[in-house]
């Protein structure tokens, strides 16, 4: 009786993590599952450790940590780390501790179309690309899409403000929910046939700004507006709003490469991986406003 693969999960208690162990969970048995987890003694690896997951120390930024932690692992899950500017070298890290330890398959997030992205954060990912071809482990490419939940940080203000700003004009963005993008992961890497793919992961439908503006405007019954800015304008706004610096700056070149159809893809690779269609935006989008006001009204009546 074959055995099942040893399937690696590095950020296990992140927002994209979580999910995959989910899906994983789904799939195979949870013996057969390891987390990455940067502190073992967080409540989040101890839930997994309830679940039958094992849990093992794995921090991108301590090499010291990967080589036990990927020892008699058979595929890894590199999830891209979220400190932009160290990506590069902390992905190296992984992937020369997954190659001593002779993991058999590397299956990583990057960003849709790595390769001609002109996004600022598509810069590591490529570097990350073309580490991992250097290295000569069998890889695949999950070339992700932007998740749904990504734009709600925006919805709190338009709600209060009845503006939703930006700068991507009538770009179109063909996103899914984080859960769509988590199970695509799982599905690679519990299955079979998948070294040496490339996967350009994106909803099904795509959306402008404005459309966005008028979901969520119907969601909450009220009127939403979409105010188109330029990427100087939009990166100063958010700025002023208190954001800091890197993530308006990440913001405003986002948008600008919405305008040129950064974000655009009608491959359906997605919905062919989890083997349904995505989840749709408004879905997400209204979800996400409903809970504010419920949370809203929950507040006054204390």
């Amino acid at each position: 009786m074959p055995t099942t693969p040893k399937l690696f999960v590095t950020g296990a208690t992140g927002h994209l993590g979580t999910l995959v162990i989910d899906a994983l969970l789904e799939m195979v048995p949870a013996h057969a599952i390891v987390a990455g987890v940067r502190d073992i003694a967080r409540e989040a690896a101890a839930r997994l450790r309830d679940r039958g997951v094992e849990v093992r120390i794995a921090d991108y930024s301590r090499p010291e940590t990967l080589a036990s932690a990927l020892a008699g692992v058979d595929r890894l899950l590199l999830i891209s780390g979220s400190e932009i500017g160290k990506r590069t070298v902390q992905h190296r890290n992984v992937i020369t501790a997954a190659k001593e330890a002779g993991v058999g398959l590397i299956a990583y997030t990057s960003i849709l179309h790595a390769d001609s992205s002109p996004l600022f954060l598509a810069d590591e990912h490529r570097q990350t690309e073309a580490a991992l071809a250097e290295a000569g482990v069998p890889f695949t490419l999950l070339r992700n899409g932007w998740y749904t939940e990504v734009f709600t940080w925006r919805l709190p203000a338009a709600l209060s403000q009845g503006v939703l700003i930006g700068a991507a004009a009538e770009g179109r963005i063909s996103a899914a929910a984080r859960a769509d993008y988590a199970r695509a992961a799982a599905t690679v890497l519990a299955g079979d046939d998948h070294a040496g793919r490339i996967y350009e992961l994106a909803g099904d439908a795509s959306f402008t700004l404005a459309q966005l503006a008028a979901v969520v405007s119907e969601a909450s019954g009220k009127p939403i507006v979409y105010q188109n800015m330029t990427p100087d304008e939009f990166r100063s706004a958010a700025a002023s709003a208190g954001v800091p610096e890197m993530f308006a700056r990440i913001l405003s070149d986002t948008d600008a490469g919405v305008a040129k159809g950064a974000l655009l893809d009608e491959g359906g690779d997605l919905a062919r991986l989890i083997g349904r269609p995505t989840t749709p935006f408004q879905a997400t989008i209204s979800g996400f406003v409903h809970d504010q006001q419920a949370a809203g009204q929950a507040s006054s009546h204390a």
